[in-house]
């Protein structure tokens, strides 16, 4: 017996709430649009609950592939003891308490609208195209897009550029990085046929020293976005960030801050 062979240890059980952070990662994306809820976690039956009671009308969540190619809700590409998700099957993930992408389709009720983050994973680039991330999700959007409002986002392009050609009915998001340029953001949006731009706030800061959001960057940035028949999300702002772009036309928002920012957020939307 080689060294290969000796089977892994079984996973440490997992509480339920190191389960629900994992599931979360360190981000609690709240909001998507002013009013919608975004909640994503293990306990999919408590977590839906709560958004519905909250009047969510979407909920986001992180997508992965595991090793057998089942796709998952979770946020980090790896579980607390370094196991990295694409390197496991389904079964070893179920003792981990990961929750499966088509549990959460089944739970989900289909007037809720769904935004599915697609991570895509560094083995992706060893296999082809139909069995990336990307590709596996497919055919699950291209689904449930009929029953259900439908969103698919990602920081990874050739995986918009997969989805747009496999499913062109799906709407697609890029999502941009801390401080990533405008400029180059908006253009990427545009020219890949993406019907949303996910910025991080971070580019919306402009120079001004003190962190705030620049009026100017974002006014200019709506008026191209709007004029090319795009939308704008930000994600990551502070709850009165969130009640300023809001306010200033801004699509759609991703905080952290759930209670507080619902509550803002719903007296920015009345006046």
């Amino acid at each position: 017996m080689t060294p290969y062979d000796v089977p892994p240890p079984a996973p440490m059980p997992m509480t339920w709430q190191d389960s629900l952070r994992y599931s979360l990662g360190d981000y609690l994306p709240n909001l998507l649009g002013a009013l919608a809820i975004l909640l994503v976690g293990w306990l999919v039956a408590l977590a839906l609950a709560a958004a519905v009671r909250s009047g969510a009308r979407w909920l986001e969540a992180d997508v992965r592939r595991l090793g057998d190619d089942v796709l998952v809700v979770a946020h980090d590409a790896a579980y607390p003891d370094g196991t990295r998700l694409e390197d496991v099957a389904a079964a070893e993930a179920d003792r981990w308490g990961t929750l499966r992408l088509s549990a959460l389709l089944d739970a989900l009720p289909p007037h809720v609208g769904l935004n599915l983050d697609l991570k895509s994973s560094m083995g992706d680039s060893l296999r082809p195209p139909e069995r990336t991330t990307a590709g596996l999700l497919a055919p699950v959007v291209a689904a449930e897009v009929a029953r259900r409002p439908l969103m698919v986002s990602s920081f990874d392009p050739s995986a918009l550029c997969f989805l747009r050609a496999a499913v062109p009915r799906v709407p697609l998001g890029l999502l941009t990085w801390y401080r990533f340029p405008v400029e180059m953001a908006v253009a990427a949006c545009v020219h890949m046929d993406v019907e949303v731009l996910a910025l991080h706030v971070g580019s919306l800061r402009g120079s001004a020293a003190d962190g705030e959001i620049d009026p100017d960057v974002l006014g200019s940035l709506l008026a191209v976005l709007h004029r090319c028949g795009r939308q704008l999300l930000v994600w990551c702002p502070q709850v009165a960030s969130a009640r300023f772009l809001v306010s200033a036309g801004t699509d759609a928002v991703v905080v952290d801050d759930l209670p507080e920012a619902l509550v803002e957020l719903a007296t920015a939307d009345a006046s």
